[in-house]
């Protein structure tokens, strides 16, 4: 069997369904092609049917891209088909997703149906789409909870109606990885025209399975993937295509298995879409969450700085990461604190390190997080160290006029005043304090949380922001978010 994997990106289309993601044409075509240099090999780009600017995204999408297959999804309705093919009109590589309920559940409760009539369905809607394209793929909705049997006839007559690839979703997330790969084994084993098509996986992430469930369909034989990027999705995300992919890549002597995806672009990728779609990565995100390849536990600190390999299994910047992080916090250990400290050319004899040590701790528990400047200033030597305070803030935004921001700051005991216009009252925030700080870094993420609920409630803002490929994060809590949001920057601003 071909060891190769194709990589079915539905993050414009699965991913584009989760609430406050969407998205419109423009940012749809900077993704799309960034998944093209990504190297995924097909891009669901859409449902067309299901509004005007859904197809119209469909029909741009399939003009800027040119390596991968745009796929366009749609029911097991002639009228969804006929407009799909419509919007890949100008596609270079063209695919039809449709298909039909494949469980017990949907057959009877959801279709109101039979079997049979719903097995004529699908093959009349696959032979539809033939007409149009010569690449259908058609998906067994919830196969996840489908009746083996049921399931491996609906795969056979699809295929005999010309699909040619079957996806067999496990569609609410429920299976097993051990009972979704015994299905796709059953229908490798059942199916008699099997070989004619590829079968896919299309995992939901409801009981946190679904790379899980992915990665043992890939090793029973399907061999394409549907993914998006972060795992976002409806409910609880979908497949996670870097922890797919860097699965794959870590276990290819096991496995045998291998894609086309450039895993050097996954985490400037990652940070598009979190950027795009509005949905920050938790910071546990395996891959690209931002304590991925952070260590802060004074074991796993001296671990890592003797071999990468003792506490990493993936090099950071294999996924476009440029290092690992020593985080010195009350956690750290000696290795860790001398490691910092000569990188700011401070060496110390193991004598000497065992008192300063203990005065680290004391102000780690103070700080929380202990960074250059606060190591000098544990020295006792001359730090730069930025005291700033926004000591006035004023706002003004509506509709007629751009935003202004009025900012005052204590920058080291001196106050400095600046004022801009911004989209909206948080840029103009952020444009008045660049101004005094003369700053240039790049905002990477903003994010603002309601601590209890309630439009009085507190507001805790967490900001990234990088400067040469270094990433400072700043945290703020306050009733006024603007506000907030000004003080969060400045304590990211201190860490650069």
């Amino acid at each position: 069997m071909d060891n190769r994997v194709y990589v079915f990106d539905t993050t414009l289309r699965d991913g584009e369904q989760v609430p406050g993601c969407q998205l419109h044409t423009v940012e749809k075509i900077e993704i799309a092609q960034e998944l093209e240099h990504l190297g995924v090999d097909i891009i669901e780009a859409g449902f067309p049917i299901s509004s005007p600017g859904d197809f119209q995204s469909v029909v741009e999408v399939s003009k800027a891209v040119s390596e991968p297959i745009i796929c366009a999804l749609t029911r097991a309705v002639e009228k969804d088909i006929e407009v799909a093919a419509e919007a890949l009109q100008y596609a270079k590589r063209k695919r039809i997703h449709t298909g039909i309920g494949s469980s017990d559940i949907h057959v009877f409760n959801k279709l109101k149906s039979t079997h049979e009539e719903v097995l004529e369905r699908a093959v009349r809607a696959t032979r539809y789409a033939k007409k149009f394209v010569e690449d259908v793929e058609f998906y067994c909705e919830d196969a996840g909870r489908a009746n083996l049997e049921y399931l491996a006839r609906m795969v056979e007559a699809v295929i005999a109606a010309g699909a040619t690839v079957v996806n067999i979703p496990d569609t609410t997330g429920y299976c097993l990885p051990e009972q979704y790969g015994a299905k796709i084994k059953y229908l490798i084993d059942h199916v008699p025209n099997i070989d004619k098509a590829i079968l896919s996986v299309h995992c939901h992430n409801d009981l946190g399975l679904a790379t899980a469930n992915t990665v043992a369909g890939l090793a029973n034989g399907a061999r394409q993937m549907e993914v998006t990027i972060n795992g976002i999705g409806e409910r609880a995300g979908n497949t996670s295509l870097e922890e797919s992919a860097m699965i794959l890549r870590s276990h290819h002597e096991s496995l045998g298995l291998e894609t086309g995806i450039n895993v050097k672009r996954i985490y400037p990728v990652s940070r598009m879409i979190t950027r795009l779609m509005r949905m920050p990565v938790q910071p546990n995100k395996a891959i690209v969450g931002r304590n991925a390849f952070a260590h802060s536990s004074g074991i796993h600190q001296d671990g890592v700085l003797k071999s990468r390999e003792n506490y990493e299994i993936i090099d950071p910047q294999d996924v476009g990461i440029p290092s690992s992080s020593i985080v010195l916090t009350a956690r750290s250990g000696k290795a860790a604190l001398r490691h910092r400290l000569e990188k700011l050319g401070i060496e110390l004899p193991t004598e000497e390190l065992a008192v300063v040590y203990e005065r680290f701790l004391h102000m780690a528990d103070e700080r929380r997080e202990v960074n250059d400047e606060d190591l000098l200033e544990l020295m006792g030597m001359e730090s730069s160290r930025r005291v700033l305070e926004i000591t006035s803030l004023e706002v003004t935004a509506g509709t007629e006029k751009p935003s202004r921001a009025q900012v005052q700051i204590n920058v080291n005991g001196v106050q400095k005043y600046n004022e801009a216009q911004g989209n909206g009252p948080v840029d103009a925030t952020i444009r008045a304090i660049d101004g005094i700080m003369g700053t240039h870094v790049k905002l990477e993420e903003y994010l603002v949380q309601a601590i209890t609920g309630g439009s009085n409630d507190l507001a805790r803002v967490h900001i990234q922001v990088s400067k040469d490929d270094v990433f400072y994060y700043g945290f703020a809590s306050d009733t006024d978010t603007v506000l907030a949001t000004g003080m969060a920057y400045l304590d990211a601003l201190m860490k650069v």
